[in-house]
């Protein structure tokens, strides 16, 4: 194993370099082994041919599995049983995936990834946490790449739903980005979830991790959606990707006259899977995953419509009730409207909203702004 740790960390070895020097030498310890020659025929740049021929990080590739092992995780190597089935079948997988939590429940789930803008709206939001939540309470295991937006609502809304959820880093395992994440991560992995990298400990944030990570993200995942992607959105790259890699490409619209929602409606205009429900997502899945998918958590048919839960009036007081009718998952409402509109006062329109808020009806977003949670 540490051979293939160290390969990893041996700078200038990427997947596609990886593979190249593991499809001429059989092995990571062949690769260390190769003649200079060897190695300059493959065009491998000097400097990684000169790290190679040192061994520079084969002692270190033992205090990087200590320190991971430290940090309650564990590396899987490319010749791993243990390594994701679908992730070894993309063109130049990586060598080394570093996990924490319970990836192996997770990797043997079915994974449908769950992507999309970090600016989104607040229907971007409602639809990723309610369309993973949905899937998750069925036995799916949500794939997201932890960033803000559409990434953090799929992630949470998988948990939600009693299910799990993988994210998939950028950077190292001790370096979450962004920051403000860092407690998700905690809640995804006490939640039975995982945290996946093929980047060393240390590794920053750098721009171009990122189209590393979501390669990882599609090849987990038996198909991706993105649920909000603007013109230029890295989701539209995962997208491309997933395609490549044979993985089912799903979509969800968006208002037309959005700048968020063009990368969405452009990948259903080329051929992306349309979807407003679950079930859009779960037609498109494999017959024998589709047999194996577990009921929801609370599967009434008479609380759903048309995948939007429907909720009971009886439930909420009068107070709750006229906020609720002002209200809409789409689009955010200021408390200034709620005021003029429900015809409240302050004091118990703001105690309806506390009690709303804490029954997860509503969604508090900044501003002062409120919306339906779907």
């Amino acid at each position: 194993m540490k051979d293939w740790i160290a390969l990893n960390m041996t700078p200038g070895v990427g997947p596609r370099a990886a593979t190249k020097l593991l499809e001429r030498f059989g092995s990571a310890d062949a690769v260390f082994q190769a003649r200079r020659v060897e190695l300059e025929n493959l065009r491998i740049r000097p400097e990684t041919i000169e790290s190679l021929m040192k061994r520079e990080f084969e002692a270190k590739a033992g205090e990087e599995l200590e320190r991971v092992k430290e940090l309650g995780g564990d590396i899987l190597v490319l010749d791993d049983g243990s390594y994701p089935t679908y992730l070894r079948e993309i063109a130049d997988p990586p060598i080394t995936l570093y996990v924490r939590g319970e990836w192996q429940a997770c990797f043997d789930q079915p994974c449908v990834a769950v992507i999309g803008s970090r600016m989104c709206s607040t229907y971007g939001k409602n639809a990723a946490e309610m369309l993973a939540r949905d899937l998750a309470s069925r036995g799916i295991c949500v794939v997201s790449g932890l960033a803000r937006g559409i990434d953090t609502a799929a992630h949470r809304g998988a948990m939600s739903g009693g299910g799990r959820t993988v994210a998939v880093l950028g950077t190292g395992l001790d370096s979450i980005y962004p920051k403000e994440n860092e407690k998700l991560v905690e809640e995804i992995i006490a939640s039975g979830g995982a945290v996946v990298t093929q980047f060393p400990l240390g590794t920053p944030p750098l721009k171009d991790n990122f189209p590393y990570r979501n390669r990882i993200i599609s090849g987990l995942s038996l198909g991706v959606l993105i649920v909000e992607a603007s013109e230029r959105s890295g989701s539209l790259i995962t997208a491309r990707l997933a395609a490549e890699q044979g993985r089912e490409v799903m979509a969800v619209p968006g208002n037309i006259t959005s700048g968020k929602s063009y990368g969405t409606n452009y990948l259903i205009k080329a051929g992306a899977k349309l979807v407003q429900q679950w079930q859009d997502v779960v037609a498109e899945l494999p017959e024998d995953v589709v047999t194996s998918l577990l009921p929801p958590k609370t599967d009434e048919d008479a609380d759903e419509k048309n995948g939007q839960p429907q909720l009971e009036p009886a439930a909420m007081n009068a107070n709750e009730r006229k906020i609720w009718a002002n209200l809409t998952a789409d689009e955010p409402t200021h408390i200034d409207i709620l005021l003029e509109k429900t015809g409240l006062s302050f004091g118990d329109l703001n105690a309806a909203l506390v009690t709303m808020d804490l029954a997860d009806l509503i969604r508090v977003l900044p501003g002062k702004n409120y919306a339906r949670r779907l």
